[in-house]
């Protein structure tokens, strides 16, 4: 009612807080510059982390090709050492007769597989970037030959089957009763006394040998080409024992069927040759 003077207090006018004011629910415009920032830098790095990604998958792409282009292949290879090998037998066992990429060239497995070959002692395959790859031999040495059924094979030191041939090479002293050998690359494990009397043969005493045989255990026997034999006993003293039989063959005047037994260093003895035929008949009667 206009008359009575009672009226109503007009309502105060609605404020509206903003982020910064200075109302109860205000946040610090330091924290939404923080937010923003920690935003922009999220977005940077996955920006930046894709950008990575493709990068990565471009160069892969270009790469690829790149590394298997004859630009990078093995194609100067020079093989050292594979005298009785041959080259040929050495690439192929190294996987490079065609020429592979350098990329794809693993030196370890090539050695390894080149090691394999009769012949080769040790192999070393390395790279030379861009195109180059070294291969280094060193080969066996044979010591002695075995009849084979199709000739002679030709003996390491260890029993190892190098290879075989047709007639036995002159400067190596034969084996008897050591078994067959196997094909090149198997090893004779039985004929290793054998050898090792054979391998360490002066080189002046080598063409007085006709045979070297295996006797029971674990010695070795010596046949020379003039008919008299020589009981070495086991491959130890070797130096010491060739000098026994040496001595004894300047100056003993020995007859063919004698039998020298070295098998005791500097000790050695003589067995006369109708000695050694009584010995023999003695034996045959008491078995």
């Amino acid at each position: 009612m206009s008359g009575s003077g009672v009226g109503t207090r007009p309502r105060p006018a609605a404020r509206t807080l903003r982020s910064g004011g200075p109302g109860r629910g205000a946040i610090d415009p330091r924290i939404h510059a923080r937010r923003r920032a920690v935003r922009r830098r999220s977005s940077l790095g996955r920006r930046l982390a894709i950008i990575a990604v493709v990068v990565v998958v471009v160069l892969g792409a270009l790469a690829w090709p790149l590394a298997h282009s004859r630009l990078l292949s093995a194609n100067a290879i020079t093989v050292y050492g594979a005298a009785h090998t041959g080259d040929a037998a050495v690439l192929a066992a190294a996987g490079l007769t065609d020429h592979p990429p350098m990329i794809d060239v693993d030196a370890a497995s090539a050695a390894r597989r080149i090691k394999a070959l009769p012949w080769v002692a040790s192999a070393q395959v390395v790279r030379n970037w861009p195109d180059g790859v070294v291969v280094t031999v060193s080969e066996r040495s044979p010591v002695a030959v075995v009849t084979d059924r199709t000739g002679w094979a030709e003996l390491d030191g260890t029993g190892r089957v190098l290879s075989v041939v047709a007639s036995p090479p002159a400067a190596l002293p034969h084996l008897v009763s050591v078994g067959a050998p196997g094909a090149p690359g198997t090893t004779l494990a039985v004929a290793r006394p054998s050898l090792a009397v054979a391998a360490a043969l002066p080189v002046a005493f080598k063409s007085l040998v006709s045979a070297v045989s295996p006797s029971p255990g674990g010695a070795v026997d010596i046949a020379l080409s003039d008919g008299i034999g020589v009981v070495f006993g086991t491959a130890t003293d070797l130096p010491a024992k060739f000098e026994d039989v040496a001595s004894l063959l300047a100056g003993a005047g020995l007859a063919s069927g004698s039998v020298i037994d070295v098998s005791v260093p500097d000790t050695p003895l003589v067995t006369p040759p109708k000695a050694a035929s009584s010995t023999s008949s003695s034996s045959s009667s008491s078995g």
